[in-house]
């Protein structure tokens, strides 16, 4: 399809990750043309200042809320990744008309009233939950050690906050799946969607961070979100 010039992309990272794990991703994008917001949630990485027992789900879906409503954002293409799956569906349950295309790459996606706990992620029981290593992410070899020294401890409540869904992800005009086939983990999740004819749905050989295994495949598959 022909690329729509200017396009606003959210990428939302996942658990214990930050902006930064998008940097091969969204400079490819940003080449385009098109203008890319990477956040940093709440607590962690160069927030990690804010880290609290108090930051929970709800934190983080204000955050990427308020970064499209502050920098007046329209027609955005929302991206989460694996934790920000959740993140994302609550960002829909705001501001949907905001929303062109939401992209959910290899991450959750929650049915009403789950949590990541709910959803089998890795919860610790204490106030943090500590990272899970690289190696399980299947990250490419070169990368891993940058990977888990870039990673750090997030709040448990983001992990056990039970989400309210209406299914207002479900109405948003552009709706794609991306699956990372070296990381089992979501493999369910995209044969539940793939039975929904609304959905795109791919699968991209690498690990679970595509976005550092596989950026320039990922970036092909974002255009074409638009």
């Amino acid at each position: 399809m022909e690329e729509s010039q200017g396009s606003a992309f959210v990428l939302v990272h996942g658990a214990w990750h930050g902006g930064w794990c998008w940097r091969r991703t969204s400079d490819r994008l940003a080449a385009r043309g098109h203008r890319v917001f990477a956040p940093t949630l709440t607590g962690v990485c160069e927030r990690s200042h804010l880290d609290s027992p108090s930051i929970n789900l709800s934190t983080h879906i204000s955050d990427v809320v308020n970064e499209i409503r502050w920098k007046d954002l329209d027609d955005v293409v929302l991206v989460g990744h694996s934790y920000g799956g959740m993140v994302i569906t609550g960002v829909a349950e705001r501001i949907a008309s905001k929303i062109a295309s939401i992209v959910y790459l290899d991450a959750f996606v929650p049915a009403d009233g789950q949590s990541i706990d709910d959803l089998g992620g890795k919860v610790d029981a204490g106030p943090f939950t500590e990272p899970l290593p690289a190696e399980l992410f299947a990250t490419q070899e070169a990368d891993r050690a940058w990977v888990g020294r870039m990673m750090t401890r997030q709040s448990t409540a983001c992990f056990t906050e039970k989400l309210k869904v209406t299914g207002a992800y479900l109405k948003i005009p552009r709706k794609t799946y991306i699956r990372a086939k070296n990381c089992p983990a979501f493999a369910a999740t995209l044969d539940r969607v793939r039975s929904d004819a609304s959905w795109k749905t791919c699968v991209v050989d690498c690990g679970h961070d595509v976005m550092i295994d596989a950026p320039e495949e990922l970036t092909s598959i974002l255009l074409d979100a638009i």
